[in-house]
């Protein structure tokens, strides 16, 4: 019975909960302000933390589950690919929400945004969405290994940076966000530690 209910929220079935959940809430939450500019400017809020928190557990399944294997790290690492397509999914609540803000009002639309956010915004959502479409075993070995790698790294390394620059930039006038900054320097600081960890065997051996 334990492995059962261990088995269930797993895969696409945990994805599909999830994406379920954030659905939900996305709703609830522009429900409370009536579904107008203020409750949707909420649910961008909303979107973006929930954004990071998938990001964050995706981002160091892999070093979580070398540094530190247990049955939690495991499951988190066996769900990586499952946990990043939340993200994704996550994210695309927000882009809707944004878009409905620049609907509802435009004027405080243009005031919120810049050239800068349009530019470095949708280079992150180019990469997700080209992450998202190679998390499929068939599109995956379509591009091969390597190429996988790459896009991978070098787009998980860019939102990173996003979220860094996304949440950093509000800590002078709300040092709270200062907050977010740190699951964002601790998955990098475990990636590098797992990454140390696993040349030092290496060169041991060499030694």
């Amino acid at each position: 019975m334990p492995e059962q209910r261990h088995n269930w929220l797993e895969g696409w079935r945990l994805f599909a909960v999830l994406t379920l959940v954030l659905a939900g809430l996305c709703l609830w939450i522009a429900g409370m302000r009536q579904f107008e500019t203020d409750g949707v400017r909420m649910v961008i809020r909303f979107t973006a933390r929930s954004s990071l928190l998938f990001f964050c557990l995706a981002f160091s399944a892999g070093a979580l589950a070398r540094l530190w294997p247990n049955g939690w790290t495991r499951w988190q690492r066996r769900n990586r690919r499952f946990l990043g397509v939340t993200f994704a999914a996550s994210h695309g609540m927000h882009a809707v929400a944004i878009a409905c803000f620049a609907a509802m009002d435009p004027a405080g639309f243009m005031a919120a945004t810049s050239v800068a956010s349009y530019v470095f915004g949708g280079i992150g959502y180019a990469f997700i969405i080209a992450m998202t479409a190679t998390s499929f075993d068939r599109t995956a070995q379509a591009i091969g290994p390597r190429a996988f790698r790459i896009l991978h790294l070098a787009g998980g390394y860019y939102l990173w940076f996003q979220f860094m620059v996304s949440f950093g930039k509000r800590v002078p006038g709300m040092p709270l966000y200062a907050l977010f900054l740190v699951p964002l320097l601790l998955v990098v600081a475990l990636r590098l530690i797992a990454m140390a960890s696993a040349r030092t065997p290496r060169i041991a051996q060499t030694g």
